[in-house]
């Protein structure tokens, strides 16, 4: 290869474009890459090739291109960001454990349960005391359902529900006690619907 001139060094006519010069650089560069004493010689080879082509330059006989006379200068571009390449959930792991991305069907069912049962719990007298607790109990039924159903785990699931039922009950104990009650409902409604929204939020976005 030494007895060779630059050129047929690199496999290209005294003709060929600049970037043909590089293509044939890159592909000898990747045949011969076990082999430095070869690579040498191919690097000097495009060096001499490109110090006479820049000479010419000068001599005003052809034009080299800025990427050639300023290789370091050309960076590669970088794709735009698109809605795709964004990262979607940036959440730790641990509460990427806790914390599901459900889709609107399941929303919307559970809501549709939920909301039924509150309005029930509004709209329909309790005289005797006993329609709340009904209702409270279909819904722990329902949000133990919601979660199981999802993860196929009963214990956690009852367990989810116990403590959601515990947190809404504790809510509508201070929104009574704090006299934020707009709709003159009794306790015991309160505490329901409470504890319906916990059920859904817990049955919509828990695993």
């Amino acid at each position: 290869m030494s007895e060779q001139n630059p050129y047929q060094q690199l496999g290209v006519t005294e003709d060929a474009s600049f970037e043909e010069i590089q293509e044939a650089k890159q592909r000898l560069l990747q045949q011969h890459s076990g082999d430095s004493k070869v690579l040498e010689s191919i690097e000097m080879a495009y060096d001499s090739i490109i110090m006479e082509r820049l000479r010419l330059r000068q001599e005003g006989k052809i034009k080299v291109p800025e990427r050639i006379r300023f290789p370091e200068r050309e960076k590669p571009s970088e794709p735009p960001l698109s809605l795709n390449s964004l990262p979607i959930n940036t959440s730790p792991s641990w509460l990427q454990r806790f914390i599901d991305t459900p889709s609107s069907t399941d929303i919307l069912v559970a809501a549709g349960v939920f909301l039924a049962l509150t309005g029930v719990t509004i709209v329909v007298e309790d005289t005797q005391g006993s329609l709340v607790p009904l209702l409270l109990t279909l819904g722990i039924f329902a949000n133990v359902y919601f979660l199981n159903r999802k993860e196929q785990q009963f214990w956690r699931s009852v367990l989810i529900t116990l403590v959601a039922l515990v947190i809404g009950i504790a809510i509508g104990a201070g929104v009574a006690g704090l006299g934020l009650n707009l709709i003159n409902l009794d306790s015991q409604q309160l505490y329901a619907i409470m504890t319906f929204c916990l059920f859904w939020l817990s049955s919509s976005f828990l695993r």
